[in-house]
């Protein structure tokens, strides 16, 4: 890996030859130093002020789209399980209309799942091969043809085949979203980001519930049912959108000077797709190169290299801790209203879909509090993430034992600590896995990984929507208050194991960094620090920007200034 050398360190710069080369010719007109590009030339750093603006020109590209995309992505996944429900006083609720048992409708759930587990990992390492923003598209593209072919569901055969082609189509998605970021920021720089589009799921699970209501009212117009609607106009605009995500989405950022070289390969290869415009240009371009060189590079990465990773001990306690919380959240939101109709059997369809707003918006308000703070503080992942687990026990245990029969509410309350906790867990893990594997695998150590622990982690959406609830005969089948008892004591016990390898993970990388070997001979630590010394100006200014390390020097400073 290429870095640079920090403007306080040896002048001698043992990578200078090769980022020269990457270049090209300095004394070109086209790539001219501007007045202050003497600064870049010599390592110094350039402001903090202008390296935060470059980024947040980077962010109006890349994260209102990752949010649009993945909130029609998400509502598309997830609004079978609204569609149980939906205008069941008319019989006009899926299991109705296409004469499913709930044990049928769990199948469903569980087959797209079992998809995404098979094909994450692929999708992903495809995507290190092909161009990012194209794949993303296709990604969309494909999940709104999916969706709206669901309108058209007749018997158990149809919802079957749909869920098992949507779980194909959608696969990669998510860490290929995180793998996507890795390509423009530092990884303690992601957190947030993750954090920002994956508000989009918890606003898709809030407004698919808020606007399902509206679908029932269209219940029976032009011979279609509530849910029927609710599929084909959530589809015919993921179309419309992965389409457009062709012009906007920037595709990988290339070393400036080198631009001219992507384009005559791209025109090779992929001249009849529509071609975005770069990111960054100019000036802009250079700095975001001196600040972040790795994100240039692409190395020719292997089998062998790919065998490294998956035999990384670090991937399997990520794993395990994504299969917990993942699996709360999808089977909460998969059953949120089969729930809450639990607690009070009287809600008619249109309540229930209005119930299980708050609960997403309970989760939205946790991240936009949480990931931020988990940036700041990145070598504290593991708490942050413990501290969500701990509260989904919490809620699951509240729901499963509070509230009396003529008081069933407080077990909903329970609902809204569920999706509090939920908020963090999932960036926080995917977020953790960029960090960990990127320094000491490169690029397909972020595409795979992230896939992994994406895509094998949703084995424990598979045991939710399969084999709890609805899946589950006794427990769906007892009695009041000892209904679906059972499925959230399950959750709780998965959370638990989540929690303990978070700790594990916590420890285990502290005594056992295992860094690999940088260019210059140095030993990378977490990605910040190389042999206890930052190697780069991008990760010293983390550094002194983020955690308690940041807090540390920013109190000596200020002392030093007013002891003087």
């Amino acid at each position: 890996m290429s870095l640079l050398q920090p403007a306080d360190g040896p002048t001698k710069n043992p990578s200078r030859e090769n980022i020269e080369e990457q270049l090209g010719d300095r004394n070109s007109q086209e790539h001219s130093l501007s007045p202050n590009q003497d600064d870049l030339e010599s390592g110094n750093d350039v402001d903090i002020a202008e390296i935060e603006r470059i980024y947040r020109k980077i962010d109006f590209r890349i994260i209102p789209a990752f949010w649009t995309l993945y909130f029609l992505c998400s509502a598309i996944r997830s609004n079978i399980g609204l569609a149980q429900t939906m205008n069941i006083d008319a019989g006009h609720d899926l299991g109705s209309v296409l004469n499913l048992t709930p044990h049928q409708i769990s199948t469903g759930l569980a087959l797209f799942y079992v998809c995404y587990v098979v094909f994450d990992l692929p999708s992903n390492l495809i995507m290190t091969k092909l161009s990012p923003h194209v794949w993303m598209s296709r990604i969309v593209i494909g999940v709104g043809i999916i969706g709206s072919c669901m309108a058209a569901m007749k018997a158990a055969w149809s919802l079957y085949l749909l869920r098992l082609l949507l779980g194909i189509v959608i696969a990669g998605m998510w860490p290929g979203m995180a793998y996507y970021l890795t390509l423009f920021y530092p990884p303690s720089r992601t957190g947030k980001r993750i954090g920002q589009y994956y508000t989009a799921a918890q606003l898709s699970a809030a407004v698919v519930g808020l606007v399902s209501a509206g679908f029932q009212k269209m219940d029976g117009t032009h011979g279609l049912v509530g849910f029927q609607w609710m599929f084909l106009v959530y589809g015919v605009i993921a179309i419309a959108v992965g389409i457009s995500l062709l012009w906007w989405l920037p595709d990988r950022p290339t070393p400036p000077g080198q631009q001219q070289e992507q384009k005559q390969q791209r025109s090779k290869y992929l001249g009849w797709l529509p071609r975005s415009a770069p990111v960054l240009t100019g000036r802009d371009a250079e700095i975001h190169y001196r600040d972040l060189t790795r994100v240039y590079k692409r190395p020719r990465w292997t089998l062998k290299n790919l065998l490294q990773v998956l035999l990384d001990w670090r991937l399997w306690p990520l794993l395990i801790m994504y299969f917990g919380v993942v699996g709360v959240g999808i089977g909460v939101q998969n059953y949120a209203s089969v729930i809450i109709r639990s607690i009070n059997s009287s809600l008619s369809g249109i309540q229930l879909s209005l119930l299980t707003a708050p609960i997403w918006l309970m989760d939205l308000i946790s991240i936009l509090l949480v990931t931020p703070l988990s940036d700041r503080f990145h070598h504290s992942r593991a708490l942050f993430f413990i501290l969500g687990a701990s509260l989904q026990i919490t809620g699951l245990l509240i729901t499963t034992y509070s509230g009396t029969d003529a008081n069933p509410w407080p077990r909903y309350g329970g609902l809204l600590i569920i999706g509090f906790g939920l908020g963090p867990t999932v960036p926080v893990t995917m977020t953790w896995t960029n960090e960990i594997f990127q320094p000491r695998h490169g690029e397909v150590g972020v595409a795979a990984a992230s896939a992994v622990v994406s895509g094998w982690g949703n084995l424990g959406s598979i045991l939710t929507t399969y084999a709890l609830y609805t899946g589950w005969s006794a427990d769906a089948n007892a009695v009041g208050r000892e209904k679906f008892r059972k499925s959230n004591l399950v959750m709780v016990g998965i959370l638990g194991a989540s929690i303990l390898s978070a700790m594990c993970m916590h420890v285990a990388v502290r005594v056992w960094p295992g860094g690999k070997k940088a260019q210059d001979g140095e030993e990378d630590g977490e990605g910040d620090n190389a042999g206890g010394k930052i190697v780069d100006g991008a990760a010293r200014r983390e550094a002194e920007q983020r955690g308690f390390e940041g807090l540390g020097r920013s109190f000596s400073k200020f002392f030093h200034r007013n002891t003087q």
